[in-house]
């Protein structure tokens, strides 16, 4: 994907993705940013549940764009920020679908965040460390260590790499030639 970005200079780049950031940011200021507001309005449950989706994917996609387009942002917030989204909608629908067993969403969004960061960067306990950091509990440690084992496994067995190494390759040159200092 990022190879197809690359149809002008890196300032041209990071000027439409800023403009476009910049113009979502003026209309609906709580989807850009690094979203602790709205990672503490999803674990407090203070958001529908139908206003997820659309959140999540343009967050996903807005994060996706800036890493491929070479105008990096951060990496933590926005990433936890859409595993409590995705946790919250999951634990959602399986309210719905199984009603009897009175879960509860917000606990889904606190596991869905350590789960969504192991996943993307390799790294389970700093992901359950700064989900508990988040919550100020320890009460979701068990199914944040079952979820995050999972995390790491399934990208693994596919052969993704974490998103550093992703991001380190795309930094480096393609196809330049080594120089070398005193040949002829």
């Amino acid at each position: 994907m990022a190879r197809r970005l690359i149809f002008a200079p890196v300032e041209l780049r990071a000027g439409l993705i800023g403009a476009t950031v910049g113009t979502l940011g003026w209309f609906a200021p709580a989807l850009v940013g690094g979203g602790d507001a709205v990672t503490q309005s999803v674990l407090a449950g203070g958001v529908a549940l139908t206003a997820i989706p659309a959140a999540f994917l343009l967050r996903f996609a807005l994060g996706a764009v800036s890493y491929a387009a070479g105008t990096p942002g951060g990496l933590f917030a926005p990433m936890l920020v859409l595993g409590a989204q995705f946790g919250f909608l999951s634990g959602g629908i399986c309210r719905i679908l199984l009603p009897h067993l009175d879960l509860q969403p917000e606990g889904f969004a606190v596991v869905g965040m350590a789960a969504f960061f192991t996943g993307v960067v390799r790294a389970p306990i700093t992901g359950i460390v700064l989900a508990t950091e988040m919550t100020g509990s320890v009460s979701m440690l068990l199914p944040m260590l079952c979820a995050c084992a999972v995390a790491m496994l399934a990208p693994t067995l596919m052969g993704d790499p974490p998103i550093y190494e992703s991001l380190q390759e795309q930094a480096l040159p393609i196809d330049r030639p080594v120089a070398t200092a005193g040949r002829d």
